[in-house]
């Protein structure tokens, strides 16, 4: 098991992070929508409901300190174990070291850091124990639960997602780091350089303002160009949030939209360049896929998600090839919204139209009470039918004219979608003349 840091440690050699951590869980900064009056983590602090869960967020954003706290608060055994280092050894010395806490009347949380990284019998492990209570289970995790945690852990589990530090959150944690530093001011622009480096991540301000700190003894302000002679290649050349950001990211969609591999390619190194996080173009790189492609290549979807993975696997520099792929292959594919628009209009529709029953011939009817009320009487099974379609027959609300959101452009695999699509409108025609 990797080496247990003391809950709070205040020494002055300590990392400035550390030092810093939250004491109490009204120090906390950020998360207001789960330790906010009334919120999910705020009441089972002031309940005294311990209970099993997944913090899953990005890195920086207080999952260790939540969990820090919970133990705290609760007066519980605090065991921490890495997954990236750990194994089932520390599984059961956690275990032992839990029945000896409530031996002696203590409770114990096991918080295990990356726990999408344990594979599925270490997290196996874990099940017998949070399910006989001897100890509360905190799991943290970059990663979606949903399929990186299995599934029998996870439905023990309450799923907390914490959300990236806005900038009035990190300008807060750098007011308390200036106290404590007893720093020099810092100009305004240089400030708002570094809360755009540090993308939401207060370990990472934090860790940038330390290093910062070691370059500026007898300066009167810190400004930009102290900044830049000090953080070098780590900062960004823009900031998050800021319009370089959004600009450099509308001209990657816009080069892919328009089907210029060469300038799409140049726009995302351009990205990465400047410091974005690999990650964050990978899921615009999804989004185009489904905005500006979808049903003309549903490949460009796969590719788009099998490069984002492939970055999870690889990292950079390595994954970052990937990306680079998905970025041509969907800079080249042929373009289609119409899935994008489809979707808008019924959106849209289904907002200003009122709530419609569902036809009876459409419900499911698996109890006999259901079958008797005539839950699913009528319905036409479409593979009993010629050609495997069920001419004429409604999937509509039977008090509505059936509107039509899809049409499918002719490009790519859409041109056999829409001829696919006339012919079936055909015999639903014919259906009807036919009585």
């Amino acid at each position: 098991m990797s080496a247990e840091p003391q809950l709070f440690d205040d020494a002055l050699d300590a990392p400035l992070a550390e030092r810093l951590r939250p004491k109490t869980l009204d120090e906390v900064i950020g998360q207001k929508h789960l330790l906010g009056p009334g919120k999910p983590l705020r009441v089972a602090f002031e309940s005294g409901n311990l209970h099993s869960m997944i913090l899953w967020g990005p890195p920086g954003v207080g999952k260790t300190t939540l969990a820090r706290l919970m133990a705290q608060g609760f007066d519980a055994l605090f065991i921490a174990i890495s997954a990236v280092l750990g194994g089932v050894k520390d599984i059961r010395d956690a275990v032992e070291r839990a029945q000896i806490a409530r031996s002696g009347g203590s409770r114990t949380v096991v918080f295990v850091d990356e726990v999408h990284r344990f594979n599925k019998a270490q997290q196996d492990a874990f099940l017998p124990h949070v399910e006989s209570g001897l100890f509360t289970f905190i799991g943290a995790t970059t990663e979606n639960p949903s399929f990186e945690v299995n599934s029998a852990l996870l439905s023990r589990a309450v799923v907390h997602v914490l959300k990236p530090l806005g900038d009035a959150d990190l300008r807060e944690l750098l007011v308390r780091a200036q106290a404590l530093l007893a720093a020099p001011p810092i100009s305004e622009a240089a400030r708002e350089r570094l809360i755009g480096y540090a993308d939401g991540d207060a370990r990472r301000l934090l860790n940038a303002y330390e290093n910062l700190m070691s370059t500026a003894a007898g300066v009167a302000e810190i400004d930009e160009a102290l900044l830049e002679r000090s953080l070098g290649e780590q900062l960004r050349r823009y900031d998050k949030g800021g319009e370089q950001f959004y600009d450099t990211i509308s001209a990657l969609h816009k080069a892919v939209r328009g089907s210029d591999p060469d300038a799409a390619l140049y726009w995302f190194v351009r990205m990465l360049d400047g410091g974005v996080d690999p990650r964050y173009a990978a899921r615009r790189l999804v989004r185009m896929a489904s905005e500006d492609i979808g049903l003309a290549d549903p490949r460009a979807l796969r590719l788009a998600l099998d490069a984002a993975e492939t970055y999870e696997r690889l990292g950079s520099p390595e994954g970052e090839l990937a990306l680079a792929q998905a970025v041509v292959y969907l800079a080249v594919a042929p373009k289609s919204n119409a899935l994008y628009m489809a979707y808008k209009a019924a959106r849209a529709f289904v907002q200003q139209d009122g709530t419609r029953a569902v036809p009876l011939r459409l419900r499911n009817a698996p109890t006999a009470l259901m079958k008797g009320l005539d839950y699913g009487r009528g319905y036409r099974y479409a593979h009993d039918e010629a050609g495997g379609f069920a001419a004429g027959e409604s999937y509509w609300p039977d008090d509505m004219k059936a509107p039509q959101f899809y049409a499918p452009v002719d490009r790519g695999l859409e041109i056999r979608i829409s001829e696919k699509l006339q012919e079936l409108r055909r015999l639903n025609e014919a259906a009807a003349k036919a009585g």
